[in-house]
């Protein structure tokens, strides 16, 4: 049960919460943990460090959600909490639902691979929609709580120190998840953990400020695009002129705006931070200003450059840069790229997916993105032993600090798959708690079919 008592250990915080499952990170991994885990009847408290849930989809200001369709895109692999979640915002008018949603649109940024049937998003609906179901669930939610370390018995973890505005609070739980994106509760709890790539000498995929401009119709960006038929990305050849020009220093040579739910609003992802180390203050702190610097740089190309946005209007920058590789945490199983690209599905598959490796600045040339799709079958599986770490007990990781390689990453960081990954890490760890076992332990056959009782596809 949920309560304060006061701890003798020397040095220890006077304050200790406990709680069978704890959850550091609100995130869209974090968030469908704690509300599976409180839905299967456990008690439950996550903690996040800024001022509202679904991380990247709301502070982050990341959008459209990508693709939770098959290869074919003919079945929706990626069904559950994330569905939804989904279907409460269409319902308030904040989505629009992926059927409805066609690769090669300007919901999807006109890409064809890889992005059919994406799924636009309002962030204040999503935000709404977490609230409600979190308090559906009875899930307990503490804001303004930063993590500070692990808290350790032996190789178990027992709870975590996180930092409030009344000071250090500790709290102790059976189970902790890790959902924190860059691994800090793994790292700090002593499990293994590499740091980008390894193979490339621990580079990190860049990091972008995303943001959000309106009073952008879409028929004068359909004028310009019709002008430049050649061009294989929007408005590359406005963007070398602009670079010829000294107007454009971003390290990328096209643009990626993703139509909005409102009409003359879009997503912008288009600046490109190379070199940026999430789990350094400084260099995360210095790219917040470089990636603000970059907004102002593109929106004043839209309106220099690109005939009929003359009136675009900046509506708001992300609250947090968007950060794509830190931590890969060493899990009993490392999916690979292979197991992507080959449609691997192993027998303890918690979901399935077909999201395409998105390397970004992955080549020879530091502007571009290596993209691959799977070549064999029609989706993948991510096995349970990725969200179980090595060497720590009592501990499991979701979102896109799970145990894969950089390239097997770069497909499974985005948002579908990182909420699957949390309603599976939340399942499991009620499972856990309900029948004293170790997350370790946790009996397949019970996972999958509860998984499947509570909507996950899994073929």
């Amino acid at each position: 049960m949920g309560g304060c008592a006061t701890t003798r250990e020397s040095g220890a915080p006077a304050h200790v919460e406990s709680f069978p499952v704890l959850v550091v990170g609100g995130g869209p991994a974090g968030v469908c943990a704690a509300i599976a885990a409180a839905r299967h009847g456990a008690e439950v408290l996550v903690v996040e460090q800024g001022n509202c849930l679904g991380g990247m989809g709301t502070q982050g200001l990341v959008g459209p959600f990508m693709t939770c369709y098959d290869k074919n895109g003919e079945v929706q692999l990626i069904r559950g909490l994330f569905d939804e979640i989904v279907r409460r915002m269409v319902d308030i008018g904040g989505a629009i639902h992926p059927k409805d949603v066609r690769a090669g649109t300007s919901f999807a940024a006109w890409h064809v691979r890889g992005h059919d049937h994406c799924t636009p998003f309002e962030p204040e609906a999503l935000k709404f929609v977490l609230d409600d179901m979190c308090a559906e669930a009875g899930v307990k939610v503490l804001y303004h709580a930063s993590f500070m370390t692990s808290v350790m018995e032996g190789n178990r973890i027992v709870g975590v120190d996180v930092l409030t505005k009344a000071g250090v609070r500790r709290i102790a739980a059976k189970v902790v998840i890790d959902a924190t994106g860059d691994g800090d509760v793994a790292f700090r709890a002593g499990v293994p953990c590499e740091l980008g790539d390894s193979g490339r000498g621990g580079a990190m995929q860049p990091a972008t400020m995303f943001f959000r401009i309106g009073n952008l119709p879409e028929a004068a960006v359909e004028v310009v695009r019709a002008q430049y038929p050649d061009d294989r990305r929007c408005f590359a050849t406005l963007i070398k002129k602009a670079r010829e020009d000294g107007r454009w220093s971003i390290p990328r040579p096209h643009v990626n705006i993703y139509r909005s739910v409102k009409p003359d609003e879009w997503f912008v992802n288009v600046s490109r931070l190379n070199g940026v180390d999430a789990t350094d203050p400084q260099s995360l702190s210095d790219a917040e200003t470089a990636g603000r610097r970059q907004v102002r740089e593109i929106m004043a190309f839209f309106r220099d450059y690109v005939p009929g946005a003359e009136d675009v209007r900046l509506l708001s920058t992300a609250s947090t840069i968007g950060i794509r590789e830190t931590r890969h945490v060493a899990g009993e199983y490392r999916l690979d790229k292979d197991d992507v690209i080959e449609g691997r599905v192993p027998s303890d598959s918690v979901f399935l997916c077909s999201n395409s490796i998105d390397l970004h600045a992955g080549g020879k040339d530091k502007s571009g993105t290596v993209y691959m799709t799977i070549r064999d079958g029609d989706w993948y599986g991510v096995p349970y032993r990725c969200l179980v770490p090595q060497k720590v007990e009592g501990l499991l990781v979701a979102g896109r600090c799970v145990s894969a390689s950089s390239a097997a990453a770069a497909a499974i960081r985005v948002m579908p798959p990182c909420m699957a990954m949390g309603q599976a890490a939340g399942t499991a760890a009620a499972i856990a708690v309900k029948s004293g076992t170790a997350p370790r332990g946790v009996a397949m056959a019970e996972l999958v079919a509860s998984l499947k009782k509570d909507g996950v596809w899994l073929g």
